[in-house]
C-alpha cells in the first residue's frame, strides 16, 4: 500500500492532465463471427450452440435480467458507440471520448442482448462445469480474436484471456503460455467450479505458477451465478452476483497459494469492493488471535497476516467505483482499488465517464485519484506509462475537470482522521481496545 500520508500532492506538476486506465472492459465478436476462429472439428456442435440462442434470451428475461423497454431504448440511442465492441477504429473514438487512455479487455461486448457472447458460453458466464472440451475451444477461439483485436494499438489494450482451469490442467497451462505469447496479458478464470475440485487444491499449483512466470494477473468476473436456483426472483440474483467471483480470493488465500506462489496476482472485476473492509477484518482478527478464534487450529498455510497478503498479491477492478466504497479506501488500500467504465456495457459509466469521474472525484485527494484512476492499473497490467502519457495528455481529464481544487492542502486535511485510523484494527484508533483482539 503506498504511503499516501502526506497532505500535498507529490507530483510537481498536480494539474496535469491524469492517465485514466479502465481496469474494466469488455470487448467481442458478434457470436456467430467466432465461428472461422474455432478449430473446424467443433463448428457443428458450435452451430448447435448458436440454434439455442433464442431459448437463453427468454429465459434471461423470464428471470427478469433483461428489461425490453429499456434494451429497445440502449441500443437505439447508442448504435454507433456499440460497434466500439469489436470495431477497433470505433472504439478508439469511444476510449478518447471518455478520456481513457488504455483499457483492460474482458469478454462480451454486449450485456444485454448477449449478442457478442463468447463461443458455447465461455464468456462472462464461464463456469467450472461447462464441458471442458468445448469450454476450452471457445476459450481458444475467443482468445485468438482478441490478440488479434489488441494487436491493433497493443499499448493501449490489456486483452484478458478466458482460461477454463477446472479439466485439463496441462492444456490450461499451455493456453496460458500460448495466449502470452500472442500478447495477452491476464487470465479470466471461472468464478465457479461446479463439482470440480475447489480451488484450495494442488492440482492447480501448475497454473498459478505459469501465471506468475508469465506476469499475467490471474482474475475472476462477475456473471456466473447458480441462476437454475433462484427462479424468477431476480432480487436473490443479484444479492449474490458479487459474491461468486469474490469466492476464490478466501480459497486462494487460506490455503496459502498467494504463500507459495508469491509473484501470483489475483483480481475481482465488476463485483465492487465495497464488501472487502469487513472481510479483511475478520480475517485479520481471526489470524492473529481474536478470541472467537482461539479454539481453532492454526492456520499453518499462512505466515503472515492475511492484510499482507492483499497488499501484496490482491486487487480490485472495482467498476463504477462508488462514494461508499472511495470514503473506505484507507481500509481496502487505496493502490487496490483499480477504476474501470465498463465499457460499452450499460451499468457502466460510459458514454458519460467524465461527468462520473466529476461526481465521485471531486474531493479525493489528487495523488490517491491518479494511483485509482491509473497508476495502479499500470503497475498491475504492465502498461508503458511513458508510451500512454502523449495520449493521455490529449485527452485525459484534469484536477480541475473533476473539481479537484489546485490547493490540495484543505483536501488531505479534510481526510486526515479517515487517513490516520486506516485500517482501525492495526492501528487502534478510534476503537475501545487497542490491537486485533477486540
Amino acid at each position: 500500500m503506498t504511503d499516501l500520508t502526506h497532505d500535498t500532492d507529490p507530483h510537481p506538476h498536480h494539474q496535469d492532465p491524469y492517465l485514466v486506465i479502465s481496469s474494466d472492459c469488455h470487448a467481442g465478436l458478434p457470436t456467430e463471427e467466432y465461428r472461422p476462429y474455432l478449430d473446424p472439428r467443433f463448428h457443428r456442435p458450435f452451430d448447435e450452440f448458436l440454434a439455442g440462442r433464442d431459448a437463453r434470451r427468454a429465459a434471461m428475461t423470464r428471470l427478469g435480467v433483461r428489461n425490453e423497454t429499456f434494451a429497445a431504448k440502449w441500443f437505439e440511442d447508442n448504435e454507433e458507440g456499440l460497434r466500439g465492441g469489436w470495431d477497433p477504429a470505433q472504439r478508439a473514438k469511444e476510449l478518447d471520448g471518455d478520456g481513457v487512455a488504455a483499457e483492460v479487455v474482458f469478454p462480451d461486448a454486449d450485456a444485454v442482448d448477449s449478442s457478442t457472447a463468447a463461443p458455447f458460453g465461455v464468456g462472462l458466464g464461464l463456469s467450472g462445469d461447462q464441458d471442458p472440451e468445448l469450454g476450452m475451444a471457445g476459450a481458444r477461439a475467443h482468445n485468438r480474436w482478441l490478440a488479434e483485436f489488441c494487436a491493433t494499438d497493443p499499448e493501449r489494450h490489456c486483452g484478458v484471456a478466458l482460461l477454463p482451469v477446472t479439466g485439463d490442467i496441462d492444456a490450461a497451462v499451455d493456453e496460458i503460455h500460448r495466449a502470452r505469447n500472442a500478447g495477452l496479458g491476464a487470465l479470466m478464470i471461472p468464478a465457479m467450479w461446479g463439482g470440480n475440485a475447489p480451488y484450495h487444491d494442488r492440482r492447480y499449483d501448475p497454473v498459478w505458477a505459469a501465471a506468475a512466470e508469465t506476469g499475467m494477473p490471474v482474475l475472476t468476473h462477475s456473471g456466473a451465478a447458480p441462476r437454475e436456483e433462484y427462479g424468477d426472483h431476480l432480487g436473490i440474483f443479484v444479492s449474490e452476483v458479487t459474491w461468486w467471483p469474490a469466492r476464490p480470493l478466501w480459497f486462494l488465500l487460506w490455503s496459502g497459494v498467494f504463500e507459495r506462489h508469491p509473484g501470483l496476482r489475483f483480481g475481482i472485476a465488476e463485483s465492487g469492493c465495497w464488501w472487502l473492509p469487513n472481510l479483511l477484518w475478520f480475517m485479520d482478527r481471526l489470524y492473529l488471535g481474536a478470541h472467537g478464534g482461539k479454539k481453532l487450529s492454526p492456520f499453518a498455510e499462512l505466515k503472515r497476516p492475511p492484510h499482507e497478503y492483499l497488499d501484496r498479491n490482491v486487487f480490485v477492478c472495482a467498476t463504477n467505483t462508488k462514494r461508499r466504497e472511495l470514503a473506505q479506501r484507507y481500509e481496502i488500500g487505496v493502490d487496490n482499488i483499480l477504476w474501470g467504465s465498463d465499457y460499452p456495457h450499460p451499468e457502466g459509466t460510459w458514454p458519460r465517464t467524465r461527468e462520473w469521474l466529476a461526481d465521485t472525484f471531486h474531493d479525493i485527494p489528487v495523488a490517491e485519484t491518479r494511483r485509482m484512476l491509473g497508476e495502479s492499473a499500470a503497475d498491475v497490467f504492465g502498461f508503458d506509462r511513458a508510451a500512454l502519457a502523449p495520449l493521455a495528455r490529449r485527452i485525459g481529464p484534469t484536477p480541475a475537470d473533476l473539481g479537484q481544487p489546485a490547493d490540495q492542502g484543505p483536501v488531505a486535511a479534510s481526510w486526515r482522521r479517515a487517513r490516520d485510523t486506516g485500517r482501525h484494527w492495526l492501528t487502534g484508533h478510534d476503537f475501545p481496545y487497542t490491537g486485533v483482539t477486540s
